[in-house]
């Protein structure tokens, strides 16, 4: 157990799982989509549907959307900000049965069009949990580096990723293969036990059959530009 499950993270309030964690999930959205968001299309469930505005929920999910880490002290201006760097957003609520109480659902799309979705829930003390990717089962919860790889299901693909990381010194810590069809998109989800290199971020980019690589830092600073 980390010394911050106990006492909570460094934060704008007034929650840690209203706030904090929805702050994470939604800067976990913005490094996932890769590009500056233009629109996020953002459905609320359980308590987080409930108590959204009052906790602020809403500015953090925002913040973390624009860049902003939980302890951003431009967190209570998010909306605000948003509407000045031309994001649009739109909130709703949702019924998910058998969901976490504190679940979001984030379609987040970019300026060239790409997008992204996410479904991740605040499990307490600030800390989240990335159940759903793209439609696909996830399990990762940011606290570690995590690659995030889809790739074409074909044979070697895992084995050539793992083979380029155990190169470059990296152990990984934790690994989920999600594959809804075989021979179809798949995804990997690498958890590292420490930072790996850009170079080797690049080397497993041009890996054949790897069709994206998305690299989550988990003690990367928040993003300065909102514009």
């Amino acid at each position: 157990m980390n010394v911050l499950d106990i006492i909570g993270p460094i934060m704008i309030g007034p929650s840690s799982s209203h706030t904090a964690g929805a702050a994470r999930i939604g800067y976990i959205c913005r490094k996932l989509l890769t590009l500056r968001p233009v629109q996020a299309e953002i459905a609320l469930a359980g308590s987080f549907a409930r108590t959204y505005k009052g906790h602020g929920t809403d500015r953090a999910i925002i913040a973390g959307i624009l860049g902003m880490k939980p302890d951003d002290d431009r967190l209570p201006d998010s909306l605000e900000i948003a509407r000045t760097a031309g994001l649009r957003y739109e909130f709703r609520t949702v019924y998910l049965p058998r969901c976490h109480p504190n679940t979001a659902i984030i379609h987040l799309t970019g300026e060239d069009g790409t997008s992204v979705e996410v479904e991740a829930a605040s499990v307490g003390g600030g800390n989240v949990l990335v159940t759903r990717l793209n439609g696909m089962e996830s399990a990762f919860a940011g606290q570690s580096d995590t690659l995030i790889i889809p790739h074409r299901d074909t044979p070697g693909v895992i084995a050539t990723v793992s083979q380029t990381l155990s190169d470059a010194g990296a152990n990984i810590g934790n690994f989920k293969l999600t594959r809804p069809t075989r021979g179809q998109l798949a995804m990997m989800t690498i958890e590292l036990d420490s930072e790996i290199s850009k170079q080797t971020i690049e080397a497993l980019r041009c890996l054949p059959n790897v069709e994206h690589v998305v690299y989550l830092h988990a003690n990367e600073k928040g993003e300065n530009d909102h514009a």
